[in-house]
């Protein structure tokens, strides 16, 4: 099997009945996003990820880019067809703004589009997502006359956008970067300095690569403190938009890397040739790092996207191998089967399928965040949707590109020895999901950043707030479909993450690192708790709409992956109250 075929129905099944995106249709702006537009661009775009992108995944797996004589960065066979359908039939832009030639849709509705891409090739995709990341920080941060100059043709998908931040020594600590700006006369910056990791940092899809460089001046404090963020373009574009003369930079090496093969991770540097890279503040001096956040955020829930693309993509494939691959008697039969009759098959394919629906639900819920935060008509609704969102992002990137590795790992198990050999295209998988929990911030750092920064704020009040919606969730479960067992499961996986966060915000303050010992954990109960609280309220939607617009098999698969789900997945958030509140004594029993 090597398709790609877009889950339509559980897509729309989500935006429409959990995202929220019949509340979004009704704000001003977006009457067009309704739920039977809304399916049909979800059905076309599904055609052209599964017929024009999906079939790039192994040729560029095989292939990878590679980085000429003369210093230019050539993509896989077919990537730049690709890129110009993509631009031509303007699935760039969807969701973003229409005063830059965008859509203008909900960025719930790009967010399943992200889904798509990321699913059918996710060494492409990124491309755009980080393209979609620069974009964001320059409308945000950015002057009037960069956004004019830069955005219109960033939005059309035909220039890219970079995030330039890491440095050889310096890895996620952003306060040792040692990337200098200096001032010129005429208000532009000249940049010198080595940076890593660059994704998409060059290649030959686009006109002009727009880089979003973290930098010092030569006065800047020490620290993050002292970050400055600079747009540095690949070609200098004139104030008419056109593009001029190549600016001082250049790609030196590209990373030879475990997966992601077609997408240039590059080692690029600025000021090479003694010149400098011109550069254009972003905001004020020494605000560097605000700036990069917003980037970050918005990036952090498209890798996790990434995870849930995985994770469908290795369904997906062992389903189809299941169903066709030979071997063995199962219980009762007689004659070799089908190895998807075998209890043990079924078990691991029905836990890939309750986590990609768990994952698909937290992300597009969390996801939803973002149109509502910005766009809702009461000031609380906006509120409450940015205290969830802010709260809830680094649980959604980390937890689902867990997830999304241990699916894949799973999807080579169904295969069994063949999964271990590439021509399946599961190995794959596995390969390009391994750097989803590294990238935009470890998910070490992510756990961090959710247990020191986002649980503390208002004494823990956005968690409790979403543990009693879960808690209610779970009751009604338990009173109106006879779920008993199931919500029991709910709410004590609830009441454990409540234990957990209560035991946070009672060392935090003066025993953090014992804090920090348990934050992964923590992180991860947190995500199957909510993982648990989606899929009952699909389970409440299923009993309580017998109509749905899918049919009745539809609905019995919800049902039956929801009864899986909280009885044999959501277990494991209680077990690993232990981890997160034994502290961190023990971690250093050991010398280094």
């Amino acid at each position: 099997m090597s398709g790609y075929a877009a889950p339509i129905d559980d897509m729309m099944f989500v935006l429409e009945h959990l995202a929220g995106l019949p509340a979004l249709a009704k704000l001003d702006g977006f009457q067009q996003a309704d739920v039977a537009t809304t399916k049909g661009l979800l059905e076309e775009a599904g055609r052209f990820f599964s017929e024009v992108v999906a079939p790039l995944n192994r040729i560029g797996d095989e292939q990878g880019s590679r980085l000429e004589a003369d210093g230019t960065v050539r993509t896989p066979t077919g990537f730049r067809e690709a890129w110009s359908k993509f631009v031509a039939a303007g699935w760039a832009g969807v969701h973003l703004p229409e005063e830059y030639g965008g859509g203008g849709l909900p960025f719930s509705i790009g967010f399943a589009l992200q889904e798509m891409f990321k699913t059918a090739n996710v060494a492409f995709a990124l491309a755009p997502m980080l393209t979609q990341s620069a974009i964001e920080a320059i409308e945000q941060h950015g002057s009037v006359e960069q956004r004019n100059l830069y955005l219109p043709m960033m939005v059309s998908g035909r220039w890219t956008g970079t995030m330039v931040l890491t440095e050889p020594q310096a890895g996620s600590d952003l306060g040792q970067l040692t990337t200098r700006a200096e001032r010129k006369p005429d208000g532009t910056y000249r940049l010198f300095g080595q940076k890593i990791f660059i994704t998409w940092g060059d290649h030959d899809l686009a006109e002009n690569v727009i880089h979003l460089v973290l930098a010092r001046t030569p006065d800047a404090p020490a620290g993050t403190k002292g970050i400055s963020l600079f747009i540095v373009p690949k070609f200098l574009v004139e104030a008419d938009g056109k593009v001029g003369a190549r600016n001082d930079l250049q790609v030196l090496s590209l990373e030879h890397k475990l997966g992601i093969h077609a997408s240039p991770t590059c080692v690029m540097s600025f000021g090479e040739n003694g010149e400098g890279a011109v550069g254009y503040l972003v905001g004020e001096e020494h605000t560097g790092l605000a700036s990069m956040f917003t980037m970050m955020n918005i990036a952090r829930l498209g890798v996790g996207i990434e995870g849930l693309g995985a994770a469908e993509s290795a369904y997906q494939r062992a389903t189809a191998f299941a169903r066709e691959r030979l071997q063995g008697r199962p219980p009762g039969g007689t004659g070799t089967s089908p190895i998807i009759a075998h209890p043990d098959v079924r078990r691991m394919l029905l836990t890939m399928r309750a986590e990609v629906e768990a994952m698909r639900a937290l992300l597009y819920v969390v996801a939803s965040q973002v149109d509502f935060e910005q766009w809702a008509a009461e000031p609380a609704e906006r509120e409450r949707a940015g205290t969830i969102l802010s709260l809830l992002t680094p649980v959604a990137k980390a937890w689902c590109t867990d997830l999304g590795v241990e699916v894949a790992s799973l999807g080579i198990q169904v295969h069994g020895g063949m999964g271990y050999v590439e021509e399946t295209g599961a190995a794959q998988i596995l390969r390009d999901a391994r750097i989803a929990p590294i990238y935009e911030g470890t998910n070490g750092i992510q756990a961090m950043d959710l247990v020191m920064r986002k649980l503390p704020q208002a004494d823990g009040k956005g968690m409790r707030d979403i543990l009693d919606e879960v808690a209610a969730t779970a009751s009604r479960l338990g009173n109106e479909t006879g779920w008993e067992l199931e919500a029991a499961a709910l709410t004590s996986a609830a009441a454990a993450v409540a234990v957990a966060t209560d035991h946070m915000l009672e060392v935090l303050p003066d025993h953090p690192a014992d804090a920090l010992a348990g934050a992964s954990p923590y992180l991860r109960m947190v995500g199957f708790t909510l993982g648990g609280w989606v899929m009952a309220r699909s389970a409440l939607v299923c009993m309580r709409t017998p109509d749905l617009a899918q049919d009745e098999e539809f609905r019995r698969a919800k049902l039956t992956i929801a009864r899986f789900y909280l009885g044999q997945l959501l277990p494991q958030a209680g077990s690993l109250l232990p981890a997160a509140t034994a502290g961190a004594e023990i971690l250093f029993d050991m010398e280094p």
